[in-house]
């Protein structure tokens, strides 16, 4: 209880910290000192120990000395990547600084996306906490663990928006809005960072992936995306922008093309974006091998071209696509690009080990750190998945159970007691052996009150009917209630792990009526890596528990929730969809010139063979289901009620550069303390270009007793409700403006103001 005191207390100051980190740059500008010593190093290096700065290669400990030995003592390795046996990073280290000619030490890379022994939720579930204090942590934990390890760089956080959830990426995403997506961005980057880059337990941020990645046509991974310059700036490119302004050190490039230009040779956005408007001074990484792509892409002949157009575009490191160390010296030889390119990206990667302190020590001691899954690593993890499960739904309170009155509980499903998926996508280092599973937690925890009666029911989450369905029936029949564990298995998302059929996999649907079948109450816990469309299922069950992969704890999380031990507090990061066919829906879509009303929707199977046309309102909806999401964006339920009332502004009109107030009062109308997550949403009534029906602007979550009363309230500048206008420049615009404050993106109270000049 001491370990997880701290997180929160840590985590509430965190959150009050965090924008304010995002408008001062701790990183961002070079120490004289730095400078002059990177200055004073370029000056003394061969134009190969430049290019040698900008190869990044790829080893793992067994053969890392081996292979790579000879070229790091020759210059031509300046980063490693997918090493993490401490010894050989050490000896690594060793070589490069006191073999090499220069003893310029190696940035040593992983992928430490959502924790490294000790694994917190996916990122994505752990943007449904809508807590950056919260996340915070969790990412200083994973680097502490990391950095123990001898890593000294990570390629996180992910902060790609997307609004298709068939695309597999999604779980390392932070979702579809742009200011959610952008405090979780600056969240990760301060909790991996911290405010002094050279301290114990720190490592270097990589915002990734630079940029529209998660557009991808169809949700197909690496597909092509096609995204208006409005789309990109107003959406897109906002989190990047909050990543940098909270001193990210490096960013990586996207793998898909935009607009016909691949990220990686897209010198809009390295060179004008990226370098030229967001003064970025750190360095930009290709992604694995995509300098290569380009001409599979087709945007270039051969390699060479390949490496040109990168390294033109504003690539400064080649990750093991080979192509920089093989033809950028010919290239300068021929005098087809400028030498000062090459000064440039060393430099800049000179300068971020400099600030690692990596020239004072790069020697990693891990008796120095407090181990893998140290108490307050679990406790952060363990809270993490607390906050990030969303109450769907909850009929008759059917949620939580009471552990008194339970006799004998049916626990089913594939995913009750799978220690390895519920760490989901990308845990190259996660050890499931720590994982606590929802079946552990509940037998530890009513293990000797209550005969808890297990059936896995299905192999994986895949499998079909089997005679295993009627001894889960026959566990259902002879219990009081039925807790389903339902979902994805974690190699179902992720990386070039895309569906096009987003439902629960397998028969697992199958499953869920026989069960209800029995007559008895129906709890579903589903642990998944994306939104998923669940209306096949949703009123077979009586309650819906949506977990996402919790991580190592995540079995304690849900028990917890379960019990009534915590009341739910995870909101909706993504719009869930009835079905695929809506895909992309999002809460802050435009209106339309003929918005849909729910006075025109019929169902398919009710219409009129020969009514006209025009019968149906000529409206933005489809035939064969409702123009609204399953679930919205901002939705998650609790074991208490809340209500808000008596929004106001404290004036009604503001002009350009002032700042505006709105409140309302929150009231914990049930029986239960809980966290509400209020949220504030912004419609801009006319632009000069269209703009979303409502757009979220602030958040913040709130603890009530019973009966408990507050006042929410929030400040918006006039600058927080500026776009990207016609001519791509950041505007503010005079006119009328609706606000909303409530418990989802689906709130009804609501108030307006205008600005005025």
């Amino acid at each position: 209880m001491k370990e997880l005191f701290l997180v929160l207390a840590r985590s509430a100051i965190l959150y009050l910290g965090i924008m304010a980190a995002v408008m001062s740059n701790p990183l961002q500008s070079d120490p004289s000192s730095v400078q002059q010593r990177v200055d004073a190093l370029l000056a003394r290096m061969t134009l190969a120990e430049k290019i040698g700065q900008m190869n990044q290669q790829h080893s793992d400990a067994a053969t890392a000395v081996s292979s790579l030995g000879d070229a790091i003592r020759r210059g031509e390795v300046g980063s490693v990547l997918n090493v993490v046996d401490v010894d050989t990073i050490n000896e690594l280290q060793r070589i490069a600084t006191e073999e090499s000619r220069l003893g310029i030490p190696l940035l040593v890379a992983r992928d430490v996306i959502h924790g490294f022994k000790t694994i917190m939720p996916i990122p994505l579930g752990q943007a449904a906490t809508w807590n950056p204090g919260l996340v915070q942590e969790a990412a200083r934990m994973a680097a502490r663990e990391a950095a123990a390890s001898g890593l000294n760089w990570t390629f996180a956080p992910m902060i790609d928006i997307t609004r298709d959830p068939r695309w597999g990426r999604i779980a390392e995403s932070p979702g579809e809005d742009p200011y959610l997506a952008e405090t979780m961005a600056a969240a990760m980057v301060l909790g991996f960072q911290g405010e002094e880059l050279s301290a114990p337990g720190r490592i270097a941020a990589c915002a990734k992936h630079f940029a529209g990645y998660g557009a991808a046509e169809s949700g197909r991974d690496y597909a092509t995306t096609n995204l208006s310059e409005y789309e990109l700036r107003n959406y897109y490119l906002r989190p990047f922008k909050a990543a940098i302004d909270a001193g990210a050190s490096t960013i990586m490039a996207s793998f898909s093309d935009l607009n016909g230009v691949p990220a990686t040779a897209n010198e809009f956005l390295m060179r004008q974006v990226l370098r030229e408007e967001w003064r970025f001074e750190g360095f930009v990484v290709s992604d694995w091998a995509s300098i290569r792509q380009l001409s599979i892409h087709g945007l270039t002949e051969n390699d060479r071209e390949s490496g040109k157009a990168a390294v033109s575009a504003g690539i400064d490191m080649d990750m093991m696509s080979h192509i920089f160390s093989r033809y950028l010296a010919g290239l300068i030889e021929d005098g087809e690009i400028d030498p000062a390119l090459i000064d440039a990206a060393a430099a800049k990667i000179l300068a971020l080990k400099f600030r690692l302190g990596l020239f004072d020590n790069a020697q990693t001691d891990p008796s120095a750190y407090p181990g893998f899954a140290a108490p307050d690593a679990l406790a952060v993890a363990r809270e993490a998945a607390l906050q990030s499960a969303v109450l769907l739904k909850n009929d008759d309170r059917a949620l939580p159970l009471d552990a008194g009155k339970l006799d004998r509980l049916a626990v089913i499903g594939p995913l009750a007691d799978a220690p390895y998926e519920q760490l989901g996508t990308w845990i190259f280092d996660g050890d499931p052996r720590l994982s606590v599973t929802p079946l552990a937690a509940l037998r530890a925890r009513l293990g000797d009150t209550v005969d808890i009666r297990y059936v896995r029911a299905m192999k994986t989450s895949r499998s079909r009917v089997s005679p295993a369905f009627d001894d889960a029936v026959e566990a259902a029949k002879e219990s009081d209630v039925a807790l389903l564990f339902l979902g994805e298995e974690s190699i179902l998302s992720g990386e070039a792990h895309s569906r096009a059929n987003i439902d629960l996999p397998g028969d697992q649907a199958e499953l869920v009526r026989r069960i209800r079948a029995t007559g008895k109450p129906v709890i579903a816990v589903i642990l998944a890596g994306r939104p998923l469309t669940l209306s096949n299922v949703v009123d077979e069950v009586d309650a819906i528990l949506f977990a996402w992969h919790p991580g190592t704890m995540g079995g304690e999380a849900i028990t917890d929730l379960l019990l009534g031990v915590a009341s739910p507090s995870g909101r909706l990061p993504a719009t869930f969809p009835r079905m695929v066919g809506q895909v992309p829906i999002y809460y802050n879509q435009k209106n339309t010139g003929k918005p849909p009303s729910d006075d025109k929707i019929v169902s398919i199977d009710e219409i009129d063979t020969h009514a006209p046309q025009t019968s149906f309102g000529m409206t933005a909806f489809h035939l064969d289901t409702h123009y609204t999401p399953l679930f919205p964006f901002g939705h998650g339920l609790s074991y208490t009620t809340f209500e808000y009332h008596d929004i106001v502004t404290d004036r009604d009109e503001i002009r350009l550069g002032d700042t505006l107030k709105v409140r309302a009062t929150l009231v914990n109308t049930g029986d239960t303390p809980a966290d509400e997550v209020a949220q504030l949403y912004v419609r801009d009534l006319a632009g000069s270009l269209t703009r979303p029906v409502r757009e979220l602007k602030r958040y913040r979550r709130f603890r009530l007793e019973p009966g408990e009363e507050t006042v929410v309230e929030f400040e918006l500048h006039t600058d927080d409700l500026a776009f990207f206008g016609r001519d791509m420049q950041a505007v503010t615009e005079p006119g009328g403006f609706h606000a909303w404050i409530g418990g989802s993106s689906d709130t009804t109270l609501r108030t307006g103001f205008r600005i005025v000049e």
